[in-house]
């Protein structure tokens, strides 16, 4: 990565980058400690973690593909179960392409490192007047980066400790970090928008999908996948005819 952010003429900017990205920082080791421990206890070595959290960096990505690769799965259902889950981010990276117009040599990094998490920052967050976007947004979507990897190496070696010392039962309860921080980062995205349709629309989408689940008309693997064309599907249409009515 360039120096840009570690020279002491920007250490405010790259200060402000850790203040924005801090939420993060504790959500990523909460919810990437799970993940180690969950690779680790799979029967794979600890620097797993490491290279996926490296090369691959999914969130629930990674954790669907352990489960995947423990099963046996052929790469053939990895590859479609990933791209059902991550499909997502085409639509992240639509709605940030003037965003990232003027980002150079650090488009493809921050194209690479838009998370779920990253992505809320990202949207949520303005330039300063004195700062260049690449590097901006490109430290604020590394760190993030740097935080989920501390915080599933954290969790793999922490679970060799745990399997070591038989103490594997105290660490029930971790993975609800993840949805801990997706309400924070919701907060946050009301308060600056003040825009409720679109956490409407999903929470309905949700409901409506673990409601088919509880009554037996949807498997529980295909609720998250129900829920996201849902509240996806509902969206284009509310936000299609407000686009349309305000165009004519």
């Amino acid at each position: 990565m360039e120096v840009y952010i570690l020279s002491p003429m920007n250490s405010a900017l790259f200060k402000q980058c850790v203040k924005i990205s801090s939420p993060i920082f504790f959500g990523y080791i909460a919810i990437g400690m799970p993940f180690g421990l969950m690779i680790v206890n799979a029967g794979y070595p600890w620097w797993i973690s490491l290279v996926m959290s490296i090369f691959m960096y999914a969130g629930a990505g990674q954790y669907i593909a352990v489960g995947l690769f423990a099963s046996g799965a052929s790469l053939a259902e990895v590859f479609i179960a990933e791209l059902l889950v991550n499909i997502r981010h085409i639509v992240y990276g639509l709605s940030l392409i003037d965003k990232f117009k003027n980002c150079g040599k650090w488009k493809p990094y921050l194209i690479f490192a838009l998370t779920d998490e990253t992505y809320a920052l990202l949207t949520s967050t303005d330039l300063p007047p004195d700062a260049e976007p690449g590097p901006f947004f490109g430290t604020i979507a590394l760190l993030d980066h740097l935080y989920w990897i501390c915080g599933c190496v954290l969790g793999a070696v922490a679970c060799n400790i745990l399997l070591h010392f038989n103490l594997s039962q105290y660490i029930a309860g971790v993975d609800f970090a993840l949805t801990a921080l997706f309400v924070v980062i919701l907060i946050e995205q009301i308060k600056k928008t003040q825009d409720y349709i679109p956490p409407v629309i999903g929470i309905a989408a949700g409901t409506i999908a673990v409601v088919l689940f509880k009554v037996g008309l949807l498997p529980v693997n295909n609720i998250l996948l129900v829920a996201i064309t849902v509240a996806i599907t509902v969206l284009i249409l509310v936000r299609g005819r407000n686009l349309k009515e305000q165009t004519e």
